[in-house]
């Protein structure tokens, strides 16, 4: 056997037990990483310290380097999410539904783990604690494969929970991470058909193309976010304004910042000056149709690969549009499907908006930041799908489970 296929081995045997694990026994569990979490940060802040070191010395862009970066307040936020999903309900166990049938059989479906849970994801080591709290409290054993850029950090978070799950009485094979950095490992990982139930690729388009074309596992395919925001005839535009500062500039890294920024043509000579404003305070490239660059003579002119482009980093693709009709027609050619916005105080185009857009979170007069977990009100999240079946948008503790039927008889035979 690889050294993969024994840790798939001990993955699966761990998640036999914590399958049938109480709630009460994996809030101990989550509880305890929470204290070890903050008894360990220097231990975390050390082995960020050497990622970022080696981040600043390949040429990491600033904007990648920010997602990288651990601090005190970010090993804070870790916390509060452990914390917040011990505090959630367990779903396991819930009976979705139970009916008597006429030949006297009670027939019901009954929530399960989905098993063993593969997260491919790239260089926000904030991910390992997310994804392997909520695999444990929905009783998924997980394996983690992060990028080399945050190995040194994920090598210590790792460390720290699997010691937390031991102390608790859980095997420490709950949780257990790819150390291998190697793009064959990767690989691997994606056919590792014998022990892996479900893989999610958490990352860039690169990572995620790369996981659709190679894995022999099943998936769940989470976002890129090629997100817009539509600014329309009758918006609010100082609102407007904050909105597209808030989506594009708050974590342009993140896949729900906005990356294109459409403008109906009879607010444009008022709003591209105000919007730019807002954009100027964090130095944001604006990258514009040919009425943008009339209007805003510092924009770049934008090609067509800026309309489909995840740029995260602080470039803006703008584009003035005649209205919500061909605004409509934009975003459905370049929508990834994950976070679309319109900005309006037209009921009739708001309802058109959110009927018409076809994305896991379609929002009225309101950031795209927030498709998001905890703000979601579902905890930390594993990822945003932006599929159909399954699950779709933010991935919490009810996406990460399956169910099986339930079935009650007295000796019927058929």
């Amino acid at each position: 056997m690889t050294a993969l296929q024994i840790q798939g081995a001990a993955a699966k045997s761990a998640s036999r037990v914590l399958a049938i694990t109480g709630t009460s026994q994996k809030n101990d569990a989550l509880k305890s990483i929470a204290d070890a979490l903050d008894k360990n940060r220097q231990q975390i802040l050390d082995a960020n310290a050497e990622d970022m070191k080696r981040a600043q010395e390949s040429g990491m862009s600033i904007s990648l380097q920010d997602r990288l970066l651990l601090t005190d307040e970010r090993i804070d936020g870790m916390i509060k999410g452990v914390l917040e999903v011990a505090a959630l309900d367990d779903p396991i166990g819930e009976v979705l539904s139970m009916s008597n049938r006429p030949n006297g059989m009670t027939i019901g479906r009954k929530r399960v783990p989905l098993g063993v849970i593969a997260i491919i994801f790239e260089a926000r080591p904030n991910v390992t604690v997310d994804a392997a709290v909520l695999c444990l409290k929905s009783g998924n054993a997980t394996i983690l494969r992060g990028g080399k850029e945050a190995i040194s950090s994920n090598m210590a978070l790792t460390e720290i929970m699997r010691g937390a799950i031991a102390s608790a009485s859980l095997p420490a094979d709950c949780v257990s991470l790819v150390s291998n950095t190697e793009r064959s490992s990767a690989t691997e990982l994606m056919q590792l058909t014998d022990y892996v139930d479900v893989l999610i690729p958490r990352g860039g388009a690169g990572l995620i193309k790369s996981v659709v074309e190679n894995a022999k596992v099943p998936i769940i395919e989470t976002g890129v976010g090629n997100c817009h925001v539509y600014v329309d005839d009758s918006a609010d535009l100082e609102m407007a304004a904050r909105i597209i500062q808030n989506a594009k500039c708050t974590r342009p890294s993140v896949c729900n910042a906005a990356e294109t920024l459409l403008v109906s043509k009879c607010v444009a000579d008022a709003f591209l000056p105000m919007a730019k404003e807002y954009l100027d305070k964090f130095n944001v490239e604006i990258r514009g149709d040919s009425e943008t660059c009339k209007i805003i003579h510092s924009a770049v002119p934008a090609t067509e690969s800026d309309w489909e482009t995840e740029f995260g980093d602080y470039i803006l693709a703008v584009k003035v549009v005649s209205g919500i009709d061909e605004a409509l027609e934009h975003i459905s050619k370049y929508t990834t499907g994950h976070s679309e916005c319109i900005v309006t105080s037209d009921y009739n185009n708001s309802q058109r908006f959110l009927n018409e857009v076809d994305a896991a979170a379609v929002y009225v007069n309101a950031s795209t930041r927030f498709t998001d977990g905890g703000e979601f009100g579902l905890g930390a999240e594993i990822g945003i799908s932006t599929q159909k079946m399954h699950a779709r948008g933010p991935m919490g503790l009810r996406e990460l489970t399956s169910s099986k039927f339930i079935v009650f008889g007295n000796g019927q035979i058929r």
